[in-house]
């Protein structure tokens, strides 16, 4: 299985697992902006969306799950990773921006 295909494996698993939408979609309605117009930091941390994740993929590759459980799995695979992508994102931006913030010339 590919790294994309059990990363969506994974997704799914745990939405099987975790009951309806555990931090996932809900994750991206709370995370859909601030008044500032920045994005809110998801519900799950990177650690806790990743280690969920990997558990999806575990359990999809093992198989024995029916298809509309396989379903769920793969759902709650792309929410985590969604979940995980926008942590990224983050820290990539600050990143960049103390870096800029460093290599600023001093008067």
């Amino acid at each position: 299985m590919s790294k994309q295909a059990g990363a969506d494996a994974a997704a799914e698993a745990g939405s099987a697992s975790t009951g309806p939408k555990a931090g996932g979609a809900d994750s991206k309605a709370s995370g859909a902006g601030s008044a500032a117009g920045t994005p809110a930091r998801p519900e799950l941390s990177y650690e806790q969306a990743r280690e969920e994740l990997v558990d999806v993929v575990r359990r999809l590759e093992a198989g024995g799950t029916t298809l509309e459980e396989s379903l769920a799995l793969w759902e709650r695979g792309e929410e985590l990773a969604a979940t995980c992508q926008q942590w990224l994102d983050g820290a990539r931006k600050r990143l960049a921006e103390a870096q800029a913030a460093h290599e600023k010339p001093s008067n």
